[in-house]
C-alpha cells in the first residue's frame, strides 16, 4: 500500500510553483525568538498584498508538517525560502491571473492526469514505480483509501493535486505564450541572408582614447540632460550599502611553536601506547578510519611508514600537524564483484531458507529480482558491481575479507539483512585500518581573545560617522571593504557564513555600527552608510558612468568634424589612420580582427551593399567607417530551416522571460533579509 511515507518519500516537497524545486529542509523557526510582542512585521508586498511575518512563517511550518523535515543548512534554508517565496508570487499574482485569463482546470482534467490520461510530473512523482518506471494507478486507489482515516494523508493528497493544478495552468499559459509568438516573411529572409552571406573589405577608424580628455568639459547640466533622457537606464532594486572590516585570526609565532611543541609530545606518546584505539579515542583530535586501505591509497610516505608497522609523523601537511599509527591489517581482496539480495531484518527465517536454496545452486538473480527490497539492484538481479575493498565498513569488513569466488556469505547490518554472492575475488594483499590524530594550525584561545579585543577597541572608535570609521580602520591597520545588499539578497557577496551580518543590516540605520560578528574564523565589524529606496539610481551615484558617456559622444562629434574626403584612404588621411581590412564578417560576428568587440559596426557591414563607402558608425570605442569589397553567398541555411529556428527561438524566449516579466509588473517588495 502507497503509504504516507512513501508519499513523502518519493513526492519530496508538493508545493513547488513553476519547476519541480527540490525543497529540502526548512529554516529554524524565528518566530518565538525575534520578541515581536504581538506585532506582525512585514516581510514583503506582492501586486500590492502585503505579506507579514506570520502568514510567512505560517508557510514555513505548513511544509515542515507536509514533508517530516527536522533541521536544515544555510544553503537549504535558502532554497526552502526561495520555494515559499515563489507560492506567495502564485498565490497573489498568477493564480489570479489565470483567472481573469479564463485559464482553469475542470475536474475532468483533474481525473485525468491522476489517472495518467493526462500526464502530471507532479502525480508522476509520487505514485510511479520506481522498478518499471511506469504510472501506478492502483498506488492511488490504495493512498486514497489510507486518506480516508489519517488526516495527513489528506492533507497530503490535496497539497498534491494543488500542485498538480498549477503545474497544469502553467502549461496551458506557457501554450498561450507560445502560440503568440510569430515569425514573418520578412524576418524569415532577413535571417537566410544574414545566415549565408559572408563579408569582407576595408575600414578605417579613430579611437576616442587618441583624443585628450582634456579638450572637453562635461558640465554638470550635460550630466542632467543625459540622465533625464536615459532615466530608465538607471532603474534600480531598493538596496542598502555597508562598510565593513575583517579582523582576520592568524595564529602567531607563538601558538605555531606551541601547536608543535604539543603535537610532538603527544606524538611520543602515541608512538608508546601500547591500546592504540584506547589512545586515539581519548583525544579529540583523534579519529579511526572505518575502511581498511592499501598502500597505493596512501601518500608514499604514510604508506613507507604504515605499511611498515611503523608510526607515520608528527608531520606537518596541509596546515596540520599530523600523525597516524596502523590500527589493524587484513589480507584481503583488492576489489570485489557482488549481487546482493536485501531483505528487512526481520525476516531472518527468510534469510537462512534463501542462503540453503542459493548454496545449493539455486538462481541468484532469480531470487533477488523475487525478494529484495532494493529495488534499484533487484531488477538487475542484484549486481551491485566490482567495489574495492576500501569501500566496506563494519560488519562487512570482517565477513568479505576472506571470500572467494563463487561464495555466498549472509550479512546483518542496521536494519537489514544482505545475502551476497561472491562473482569476483581479487588476489588477497594486505590492507590496513588507520588510526590518526590531527591538530589544526590555528590561533590560540589567548590569540582569538587579543583579537577580539582589538575589534572591541574599533567598535568603539568607529562610531559617529563615515569619517571616525575609516580613522578607526586606519588606526587599526585593517581595511575597510564595501558591499551592496540588493533587496533580497541574504548575504554579502565574497564573505564566508554572513547570514547574520546581512540580517544586521536590513535592521540598522545609516551610521549605525555592528557588534561584532564572527565570520567563519575572522570577526567583521560594519557599518551601513546608506540606504538607498529610490526606484532610479541617483545623478550622484550614476555620475562617473554618464560623464565617460557624455565624454564619448564629445569626441565621436570631435572626430566626425575632423573627416574629410570622397575616398576611404583620403578619410583614412584626415583622420591621421591608416586603412585596415576585415573579412569573414558574419551578422553573427561578435570581434572583427583589428578592431575589437564592436554590435554596431558589424551590423552596418551585414547591411551593406558590395562596393558603397559607408556613413560614419558611431561605435563603443572609436568612430568607424568601411567600403565592402566582397560578399560571399552560401546556401548552408534555407528559409524552412530559417523558419523553423526563428520560431523555437521566438518562442522560447517568449516563454523564459513571461514569468519574469508578470513579476516585474507585480511590483514585488522582498523584504525578508531582516528576519529570514
Amino acid at each position: 500500500m502507497a503509504s504516507l511515507n512513501t508519499l513523502r518519500t518519493k513526492f519530496g516537497v508538493v508545493l513547488s510553483i513553476i519547476i519541480a524545486l527540490a525543497l529540502l529542509a526548512f529554516i529554524l523557526s524565528l518566530k518565538t525568538e525575534m520578541g515581536f510582542s504581538g506585532n506582525d512585521p512585514r516581510v514583503g508586498v506582492i501586486d500590492g498584498e502585503k505579506i507579514n511575518y506570520s502568514e510567512y512563517y505560517d508557510q514555513y511550518e505548513q511544509i515542515k508538517a507536509q514533508n517530516n523535515i527536522q533541521e536544515s543548512d544555510e544553503q537549504q534554508s535558502a532554497m526552502l525560502a526561495n520555494a515559499v517565496w515563489q507560492s506567495l508570487i502564485a498565490k497573489y499574482v498568477l493564480t489570479p491571473g489565470f483567472e481573469r485569463l479564463g485559464i482553469r482546470v475542470t475536474e475532468p482534467e483533474r481525473m485525468a492526469m491522476a489517472s495518467g490520461q493526462q500526464p502530471s510530473q507532479a502525480f508522476y512523482n509520487a505514485f510511479a514505480d520506481p522498478r518499471t518506471g511506469q504510472y501506478d494507478v492502483d498506488a492511488i486507489s490504495q493512498f486514497l483509501t489510507q486518506a480516508e482515516t489519517n488526516p495527513q494523508a489528506a492533507q497530503a493528497w490535496a497539497q498534491l493535486n494543488e500542485q498538480a493544478r498549477l503545474e497544469r495552468e502553467m502549461q496551458k499559459y506557457f501554450g498561450l505564450i507560445k502560440g503568440g509568438a510569430f515569425v514573418n516573411s520578412l524576418e524569415v529572409a532577413q535571417g537566410v541572408k544574414s545566415a549565408n552571406e559572408t563579408f569582407s573589405g576595408k575600414w578605417i577608424g579613430k579611437k576616442y582614447a587618441s583624443v585628450p580628455d582634456s579638450l572637453f568639459t562635461v558640465s554638470t547640466g550635460d550630466l542632467k540632460a543625459y540622465y533625464n533622457s536615459h532615466k530608465d537606464q538607471f532603474a534600480q532594486t531598493p538596496s542598502r550599502t555597508l562598510s565593513y572590516v575583517v579582523f582576520e585570526v592568524s595564529p602567531t609565532d607563538d601558538d605555531l611553536l606551541a601547536l608543535e611543541k604539543n603535537a610532538t609530545e603527544v606524538g611520543k606518546n602515541f608512538a608508546a601506547a601500547e591500546d592504540v584505539k584506547t589512545f586515539v579515542r581519548g583525544n579529540r583530535n583523534g579519529k579511526i578510519a572505518e575502511s581498511y586501505v592499501t598502500g597505493a591509497q596512501l601518500s608514499d610516505e604514510e604508506a613507507k611508514a604504515l605499511m611498515a608497522g611503523e608510526m607515520y609523523g608528527p608531520v606537518l601537511k596541509n596546515n596540520e600537524w599530523t600523525m597516524a599509527r596502523v590500527l589493524d591489517s587484513k589480507m584481503a581482496p583488492d576489489s570485489i564483484g557482488i549481487r546482493h539480495i536485501v531483505l528487512p531484518y526481520t525476516q531472518e527465517s527468510l534469510a537462512d531458507s534463501l542462503m540453503t536454496v542459493l548454496r545449493n545452486g539455486g538462481d541468484f538473480a532469480a531470487a533477488a529480482a523475487q525478494y529484495s527490497v532494493y529495488d534499484a539492484t533487484a531488477a538487475n538481479g542484484g549486481d551491485v558491481g566490482v567495489l574495492p575493498f576500501s569501500a566496506f565498513t563494519g560488519e562487512f569488513v570482517e565477513t568479505l575479507a576472506d571470500v572467494k569466488k563463487g561464495d555466498i556469505v549472509k550479512i546483518a547490518s542496521g536494519d537489514a539483512i544482505q545475502l551476497m554472492q561472491i562473482y569476483r575475488a581479487d588476489k588477497p594483499s594486505k590492507h590496513i585500518q588507520v588510526a590518526s590524530i590531527t591538530y589544526p594550525v590555528e590561533a590560540s584561545a589567548a590569540t582569538r581573545r587579543d583579537i577580539h579585543n582589538q575589534a572591541g577597541s574599533f567598535m568603539v572608535n568607529a562610531k559617529g560617522s563615515s569619517e571616525a570609521f575609516a580613522d578607526a580602520a586606519s588606526e587599526a591597520a585593517v581595511t575597510p571593504r564595501v558591499a551592496t545588499l540588493t533587496q533580497g539578497d541574504r548575504t554579502i557577496r565574497g564573505l564566508e557564513d554572513s547570514r547574520d551580518v546581512a540580517r544586521w543590516a536590513y535592521g540598522a540605520k545609516e551610521g549605525d555600527v555592528s557588534e561584532i560578528f564572527s565570520v567563519g574564523k575572522d570577526y567583521v565589524i560594519a557599518m551601513l552608510t546608506e540606504v538607498d529606496n529610490d526606484d532610479y539610481a541617483s545623478l550622484r551615484k550614476v555620475a562617473p558612468q554618464i560623464r565617460a558617456q557624455v565624454l564619448r559622444d564629445k569626441k565621436y562629434d570631435y572626430i566626425l568634424k575632423e573627416l574629410s574626403g570622397s575616398t576611404l584612404a583620403e578619410q583614412a588621411t584626415s583622420l591621421g589612420s591608416e586603412v585596415g581590412e576585415f573579412s569573414d564578417v558574419t551578422f553573427g560576428s561578435f570581434y572583427i580582427d583589428g578592431v575589437g568587440v564592436e554590435p554596431r559596426l558589424v551590423g552596418a557591414i551585414a547591411s551593406s551593399e558590395k562596393g558603397a563607402l559607408s556613413a560614419p558608425v558611431k561605435g563603443l570605442s572609436g568612430l568607424y567607417i568601411f567600403q565592402v569589397e566582397d560578399i560571399q553567398t552560401s546556401d548552408k541555411q534555407t528559409a524552412e530551416g530559417e523558419k523553423v529556428r526563428a520560431q523555437a527561438m521566438a518562442e522560447g524566449m517568449a516563454q523564459q522571460f513571461a514569468i519574469p516579466a508578470i513579476q516585474q509588473m507585480a511590483k514585488i517588495q522582498d523584504l525578508r533579509g531582516k528576519y529570514f
